[in-house]
């Protein structure tokens, strides 16, 4: 599709669709409310090869009506989309517990989970502690070193 030179054009990644706009008035001057909505009805779409002309009382009723059609099968698209990944979200869910869940059940098999910030803390105090033996302190560094390059 032609477009005049100077139009501003771009891929509306929401829509998919390709637009292009002529561009705003060159004078500084500012813009009555009726330029601001004749601009707005310049819109060209290509994506189907149809542009809407530049004035606004041009439009017949079957345009309307594809318009319309196109924006409702658009919404009920985007709807299903939304659906789907809500119920990828649920099905992820009842794959996965929640720390705090798991920490109790460690408790009752009498088992302790720790985090690896918990770790770390343990490490970082054990290597500050005066009661500490050398190799003590150099294997905390080297743990502390493990956990480091994790985060």
């Amino acid at each position: 599709q032609a477009v005049p030179a100077g139009s501003h054009v771009r891929l509306n990644l929401q829509t998919g669709e390709r637009e292009a706009k002529l561009p705003d008035s060159k004078s500084g001057d500012r813009d009555t409310r009726e330029e601001r909505r004749r601009r707005r009805y310049r819109h060209a779409r290509h994506w189907d090869g149809w542009a809407v002309d530049v004035d606004a009382n041009s439009f017949t009723s079957q345009e309307l009506k594809k318009a319309l059609a196109k924006m409702k099968e658009s919404e009920k698209a985007e709807r299903k989309v939304s659906s789907q990944f809500l119920k990828q979200c649920r099905d992820v869910r009842k794959k996965f517990r929640p720390i705090e869940q798991l920490k109790e059940e460690f408790e009752k098999l009498n088992m302790k989970m720790e985090t690896d910030y918990e770790i770390m803390v343990k490490l970082i105090s054990k290597f500050n502690s005066s009661a500490s033996t050398l190799d003590e302190k150099v294997a905390a560094l080297y743990d502390l070193e493990y956990y480091v390059h994790q985060v």
